[in-house]
């Protein structure tokens, strides 16, 4: 195994281990890292050997920070489809992860985001820590939620996952077992306890108690008090008409949550919105997949993805200028027009 490796691989007793080594990149995943992952599982799955698998990241900063956001950027500057291609195999990487066939443990320490949520969150024992911090912050850079984070955050109870899809916002351990983003709390001084005791496990049982043994009560979390504004404030048919509740429910998270919304991009906040509201309705991880990439494909087309990463990544200037620049500028068929269908580009899965 070289350690210089972005992704590496050892087994341990009847375990695979997964872990993403580009710590100083907060482990942030490339279009070989997914397919070095697809292919990991492939042979895992038919291998009687493995009983189960575990995904971590290296460093101590987090599991993944999301894709590489600055190679999008470049893609997108130069007039290449690059993304398209990363995407097509992310999100199939993503539905493999959700139907992989034996246990697959996802260690969420640190910061989990975008793409990290998409190589964790599908899997079958999520557990996080007191350093968890777990987000879709998609609208911030102009995109919107992908890797099935529509579809998890739709199923969220109330209007949470509205909340979390369209102000980006991370959340800890215990609201992300609320929201259905995980399933149990380990303190982080016991990874290395929970690691070894899942290396020696012989069957999938044994897999699910190894996690119990460890698991305990997580820190109390914030969402579950701030039920009633964001289920009252987030259930408005339209952006605007959420932005007006916050600002007029007189609370500081609700105000706050409205001067993030003014701050992020209209048009990804309104596809958003549309996407999650899409996604409930659809029987499946593989059509909520199949409904992102064509939304991906369209915003990757569009300027405030270009212009987001520049404010936020590039130039780190803070200054985005949206186009267009506000929720009442971008016209329903715009919207519309993301979630139509790219003919032979389709991604397919719900099809096959």
């Amino acid at each position: 195994m070289n350690d210089d490796e972005p992704v590496l691989l050892h087994t341990e007793g009847r375990v695979l281990h997964i872990t993403l080594n580009r710590p100083r990149a907060l482990n942030a995943l490339t279009h070989s890292m997914v397919c070095h992952i697809d292919d990991a599982l492939t042979g895992a799955a038919g291998d009687e050997a493995v009983v189960a698998v575990v995904i971590r990241g290296a460093g101590d900063r987090g599991l993944c920070a999301g894709g590489d956001i600055r190679s999008i950027y470049e893609d997108a500057r130069a007039g290449r489809r690059a993304s398209v291609d990363f995407w097509r195999d992310e999100y199939r990487l993503n539905a493999r992860i959700a139907r992989f066939p034996k246990p697959y443990v996802a260690l969420m320490d640190g910061i989990v985001m975008g793409g990290g949520v998409g190589v964790s969150a599908h899997g079958g024992v999520r557990v996080v820590t007191e350093r968890s911090r777990v987000a879709m912050p998609e609208t911030g850079i102009g995109f919107v939620p992908d890797v099935g984070g529509t579809y998890l955050l739709s199923r969220a109870p109330g209007e949470l996952g509205t909340h979390l899809a369209l102000t980006g916002r991370a959340v800890g351990a215990a609201d992300a077992i609320l929201c259905g983003l995980a399933d149990h709390f380990v303190p982080s001084h016991s990874l290395a306890g929970v690691t070894e005791a899942l290396s020696r496990c012989t069957t999938p049982d044994e897999v699910t108690e190894a996690v119990h043994r460890y698991a305990t009560d997580a820190p109390e979390g914030e969402l579950a008090a701030q039920r009633e504004w964001i289920d009252a404030c987030y259930a408005a048919d339209t952006v605007e008409g959420i932005i007006d509740r916050l600002t007029d429910c007189g609370l500081p998270a609700a105000k706050e949550a409205a001067a993030i919304l003014h701050a992020v991009s209209p048009t990804a906040l309104k596809v958003t919105l549309a996407a999650v509201r899409r996604a409930k309705h659809l029987n499946s991880l593989e059509a909520a997949l199949d409904q992102e990439f064509r939304v991906s494909c369209r915003a990757f087309a569009g300027p405030d993805l270009v212009e987001g990463v520049r404010a936020r990544i590039v130039d780190k200037d803070r200054n985005p200028q949206w186009s267009p620049a506000a929720p009442g500028d971008v016209a329903e068929a715009d919207v519309a027009r993301y979630f139509e269908p790219l003919g032979d580009q389709e991604l397919g899965l719900s099809a096959s």
